[in-house]
């Protein structure tokens, strides 16, 4: 069947590149500036794409085998005690996801060597008694792992994560130490403390991330978006641990260097982190706890390391009816975090961050237009009498995301189902059209769980500052539109 499938993909293909008139692509007439940009700007990241591919497979094949061979050696002739201790945030999770998660980290806190301290933030008392009774119910020897429980009051997850972290403050974790987050909706990999421990006996990693999966039940789009966008990350994260440094230390599950984790600066980013902005002012962070750790790890000169071979596995919910809308959803809490920090961290400059990873960063503003350019160029140049550029140009994307993907699925080491290659090019175009919207809106901020975020009654200051975003990105999309026709009326 899934070979029928692909075969019929193929046939799409084929019949859309049959629809164009023959000559089209060497007629004066027939949209060849329109061709040539998009071609121009494909080839451009294409090349970025290729880039990141061969650093992916330079590094999971060659350069991490021998890291971590290394890394071991020198953690095993060390021979210093290494405690685990984990953060775990759980709220509004449901008890059969809160039995799997909470058994997978005490199994995790079992099998830490030197000992393990558990620090549960939670809101609802009924989570803290099943906490409690799942620990104490554990079939696996738990004398060395210690559980504490702080209940608190519901004032977000940033609060929550202060918290916890300043109780853990008072354990007094060494450098040696490892601090791993992770949120209550996250599957913890048995063996997370052995394989974390021996990458900080490197003094310049402060923290690590690793490989992720989605526990979906439902089949459908979002199912099959969710697995695509973590194929995706894989190939990304690899790139980017050839630098020894990612873009993201995602909030899922992520290991740090204990008494890191535990400085008041670092958990005073974590609380109250903000931004300044030149219009909005002062924006204070709701959502986007992980790109603040990110962010104080790389501004005071730490590396973040990447994991290819530990994955965690996360339960995810479709938060709204229809697929549209919840990875439009998403993509606004997402693009958001991203938006938010990525500027004050290109502002730190190359040296700083590593030219590799300060260019990864400042593709992430780029792409956002770039990405746009060619289906508005392909619509202005349809409106303006060349309609036939249409099926070339769907065949065009039907066929370069098949590659994208054909590849993506090679380095993961499984196929994949035919609907990737369309979700693929939705994630691309949906995803800048969205990031376009947040970079002028950085102060429209909520949780997907939650109702917390901007209120629907308005102080006058507010509309004004909505009205600004709005005008503001309604004229950057004119003026790129405008590039695009004159452009196209250029012979």
């Amino acid at each position: 069947m899934k070979v029928l499938t692909h075969l019929a993909y193929f046939g799409v293909v084929i019949l859309l590149a049959s629809m164009v008139p023959a000559g089209f692509l060497g007629n004066p007439g027939g949209a060849q500036t329109t061709i040539l940009v998009v071609g121009f700007l494909g080839a451009w990241r294409y090349s970025w794409a290729f880039l990141n591919f061969t650093r992916a497979i330079i590094f999971r094949r060659l350069v991490y085998p021998r890291w971590k061979a290394r890394r071991q050696r020198q953690f095993d002739a060390a021979a210093q005690p290494s405690h685990c201790y984990f953060m775990v945030t759980t709220y509004l999770v449901k008890i059969d996801v809160t039995l799997t998660v909470y058994r997978s980290i005490f199994r995790a806190a079992a099998a830490a060597r030197d000992g393990a301290t558990i620090v549960a933030s939670v809101v609802d008392g009924k989570d803290a008694r099943l906490i409690r009774d799942i620990f104490d119910q554990m079939p696996c020897d738990m004398t060395g792992v210690k559980l504490v429980i702080d209940r608190i009051q519901s004032k977000g997850k940033r609060d929550a994560m202060a918290k916890a972290l300043r109780i853990l403050k008072s354990f007094a974790p060494s450098h040696r130490d490892v601090l791993v987050f992770v949120d209550g909706d996250t599957v913890v990999p048995e063996n997370i403390w052995a394989a974390s421990a021996p990458v900080f006996t490197d003094e310049n990693v402060g923290a690590l991330t690793t490989d992720e999966g989605a526990l979906i039940d439902k089949p459908g789009l979002y199912k099959d978006w969710f697995h695509l966008r973590f194929d995706q990350r894989q190939v990304m994260m690899c790139s980017m641990g050839l630098a020894n440094r990612v873009l993201t230390l995602t909030g899922r599950m992520s290991v740090f260097r204990a008494s890191l984790a535990t400085n008041e600066g670092f958990i005073e980013g974590v609380e109250s982190d903000y931004l300044n902005h030149w219009r909005l002012k002062r924006v204070d962070f709701l959502t986007g706890d992980d790109k603040s750790t990110w962010y104080w790890l790389l501004s005071n000169g730490y590396e973040t390391a990447y994991l290819p071979d530990v994955k965690s596995l996360s339960y995810e919910e479709q938060p709204r009816d229809t697929f549209l809308d919840s990875a439009k959803t998403l993509m606004v809490r997402w693009f958001g975090n991203m938006m938010r920090t990525n500027g004050r961290a290109i502002r730190l400059g190359p040296r700083r961050c590593g030219f590799f990873t300060w260019w990864s960063i400042l593709d992430q503003r780029v792409s956002m237009f770039t990405t746009l350019v060619g289906p508005i160029s392909v619509a202005v140049t349809a409106v303006a009498g060349t309609p036939s550029v249409i099926p070339l140009y769907i065949a065009w994307v039907l066929m370069t995301r098949y590659v994208f993907c054909a590849y993506i699925a090679l380095f993961r080491g499984h196929w994949f189902p035919i609907t990737h290659p369309p979700v693929l090019y939705f994630g691309q175009v949906v995803g800048a059209m969205v990031k376009t919207f947040v970079f002028y809106r950085l102060d429209r901020q909520k949780w997907t769980r939650q109702g917390s975020g901007a209120v629907e009654v308005l102080p006058a200051g507010e509309r004004i500052k909505r009205m600004e975003s709005f005008a503001m990105h309604t004229l950057a999309i004119c003026w790129l539109v405008m590039a695009i026709m004159l452009v196209n009326t250029i012979e």
